[in-house]
C-alpha cells in the first residue's frame, strides 16, 4: 500500500493556507478580500504556523486543488450557480450566503457586516448600551463564537436577557435590519445593503453558549431558569458538549480523529467522561489507542480551564464538519446543527 501523501494529513485550513502562499501576494489578496472576517482569521493564522512545508507537499496541495476545479467545473454552468454550490460546499450555506452577496452584488464589510472584523471587546463597548433586544439581533448576526466572546465582555446580570431575547427572536424584518446596519454604519461611515435575513431561535442561542467559557455558560442558563425554565429545558437539549461525542457513530468519530490534533485531543481528555474516552479508543488502531492511554497516564495535572479551552476548540471542528456534511451528530446534533 502506497504511503499516504503528507499534504492529505493536513486540515483543509492548512492546505488552503498553503495554497494562498505559493500564490503571489496581489493573487493571495484577490482571495481573502471575497472571505468573511473568521475565514480570513483562521487561514492567516495557519499561514503563520506553517513551517517545513516541502516542495512536493506544495506540488500535492496544487494538483489536489486542479483535481476538485477540473471535477466540480463542467460546461454550460453558469459562473454564478457554480459559484454558488463550490461555495455551499466548501463553507456551508450559511457560511456562504455572505460571501456569496459580497462577490455576486459587490456587498462591503460594512453595517453589521464590518462588526465582525472587529475585536469582541470594542463589540461590547460598543453595544453595552444598547437596548437588550438590539444587542440579542446583533449577537443573532454575528458568528456564534464571536458572539459568545462578545457576550463575556458584558455585565452579568445583562447576559441571560441578552440569550432570552436570542432563543426567542423569531427572525426579524428586512427594514428593521436595514436600520439598524445603517445605524451601525454611521460609526464608519459609508452606505450597506441588507438583505432580508432569519436571525435568532432557540439554536441560535444555544450556539452561542457553547462557545461561552464553562463557568459562565453555566451561570446563563442558571438565570434563564428562573425566568423560564422551558425555554432554559430547550437550549439546554439543543447544546452539544463534549461529552454526547459518547453518542456519535463510529464512522463520524473517525473523521473527527483525523480533523483533530492530536496535542489538543490529549489535552482534552484529561476531563472528559470514560465513555467519551472508550468512544475515542474504539475508533483507533490498536496501537495509536495504546500510546494514547500512555501519554494520558504519563501527563500530569492540567489547568481545569486548559482541558475546557481544549474541548471547546474541538466542539469547534465538530460542529464546523457536521455543517458541511462531514459527520453526523446524531437526532441532538441534527436539531441542534
Amino acid at each position: 500500500m502506497s504511503a499516504q501523501p503528507r499534504s492529505e494529513k493536513r486540515s483543509g485550513t492548512e492546505r488552503a493556507a498553503i495554497l494562498l502562499l505559493s500564490l503571489g501576494e496581489q493573487e493571495a489578496a484577490a482571495v481573502l478580500k471575497h472571505m468573511g472576517a473568521k475565514d480570513v482569521q483562521r487561514i492567516g493564522a495557519a499561514m503563520t504556523q506553517l513551517q517545513n512545508v516541502s516542495r512536493q507537499e506544495v506540488m500535492e496541495v496544487l494538483n489536489q486543488f486542479t483535481a476538485t476545479v477540473e471535477e466540480q467545473t463542467s460546461l454550460g454552468v453558469g459562473v454564478d450557480e457554480y459559484l454558488r454550490k463550490v461555495l455551499i460546499n466548501a463553507l456551508g450555506e450559511d457560511k456562504a450566503a455572505s460571501v456569496i452577496d459580497r462577490i455576486l452584488f459587490g456587498r462591503s464589510s460594512k453595517g453589521l457586516e464590518s462588526l465582525k472584523w472587529m475585536d469582541a471587546r470594542a463589540v461590547a463597548e460598543l453595544v453595552r448600551h444598547e437596548h437588550p433586544q438590539i444587542i440579542a439581533i446583533v449577537l443573532a448576526y454575528l458568528d456564534p463564537d464571536q458572539s459568545a466572546e462578545i457576550l463575556e465582555q458584558l455585565p452579568g446580570w445583562l447576559r441571560a436577557d441578552v440569550i432570552i431575547r436570542i432563543a426567542t427572536l423569531d427572525g426579524i424584518q428586512p427594514s428593521a435590519l436595514q436600520e439598524l446596519d445603517q445605524v451601525i454604519e454611521k460609526q464608519f461611515a459609508g452606505k450597506s445593503n441588507v438583505k432580508s435575513s432569519v436571525l435568532g431561535g432557540v439554536k441560535a442561542a444555544a450556539n452561542i453558549l457553547n462557545f461561552m467559557d464553562s463557568t459562565k455558560e453555566a451561570a446563563v442558563v442558571e438565570e434563564i431558569l428562573k425566568v423560564d425554565e422551558n425555554l432554559a429545558t430547550k437550549i439546554q437539549d439543543l447544546m452539544f458538549v463534549f461529552d454526547d461525542l459518547a453518542e456519535i457513530d463510529d464512522r463520524s468519530m473517525q473523521e473527527i480523529l483525523r480533523a483533530v490534533p492530536g496535542d489538543r485531543l490529549l489535552l482534552a481528555m484529561k476531563g472528559a467522561d470514560e465513555a467519551v474516552k472508550e468512544k475515542i479508543y474504539k475508533n483507533m488502531s490498536q496501537r495509536a489507542a495504546e500510546m494514547l492511554r500512555d501519554d494520558l497516564e504519563a501527563k500530569g495535572p492540567v489547568r481545569l480551564s486548559e482541558v475546557e479551552a481544549a474541548q471547546k476548540e474541538i466542539l469547534a471542528i465538530v460542529r464546523k464538519m457536521a455543517e458541511n456534511g462531514t459527520i453526523q451528530l446524531g437526532n441532538k446534533g441534527d436539531e441542534y446543527i
